[in-house]
């Protein structure tokens, strides 16, 4: 390996994982100005750098363009999510059902896995908890559970099919 292969490895160990940290940096802040921009940046080049060693392995992004389509997915719905909560807490009879189901994992890459628990914990409404690696399960917790089965096959389809695609 060239050292300057080695020495951009050095520096931006995990690329897409700073883009996406930058980007991240930028929606959560709201604020598209020079100062944010560059602030996540650093935020984007820093924390991969900072934690390269604690990371088992590289992310092998199998198919790159079924990636965009699983962040535009989620980027959608996480604005209905938001809007679906802001809702049912703002009205008068709330009638919430909150809840908590198990949800079988069947990916085998950590990373997916990692990337699957983190977008139930992205969209509002939903938190993933706790991964049994020997169970291969998720307990994740619903704000509003109306059907644990609805919610289970609403997941498998929406985030974990496209991720599978993505890392296979």
């Amino acid at each position: 390996m060239s050292p300057l292969l080695r020495s951009r490895q050095f520096w931006l160990p995990h690329p897409l994982f700073s883009l996406f940290l930058a980007l991240l940096w930028l929606l959560m802040v709201n604020r598209f100005n020079v100062s944010h921009i560059l602030l996540g940046l650093a935020l984007g080049v820093a924390i991969p750098f900072v934690t390269h060693d604690f990371w088992p392995e590289r992310a092998k992004v199998k198919h790159p363009l079924p990636l965009l389509r699983y962040a535009g997915v989620l980027l959608v719905d996480i604005l209905r999510s938001n809007l679906v909560v802001a809702l049912r807490i703002l009205r008068p009879a709330r009638h919430l059902q909150p809840g908590f189901f198990v949800y079988p994992v069947e990916l085998d890459d950590d990373f997916a896995i990692t990337i699957l628990a983190s977008t139930i914990s992205l969209t509002p409404g939903t938190v993933s908890i706790h991964y049994d690696a020997k169970a291969n399960t998720l307990l994740v917790h619903a704000l509003h559970l109306e059907d644990e089965a609805d919610a289970i096959a609403g997941i498998k389809q929406r985030y974990e099919q496209p991720l599978r695609e993505i890392f296979r």
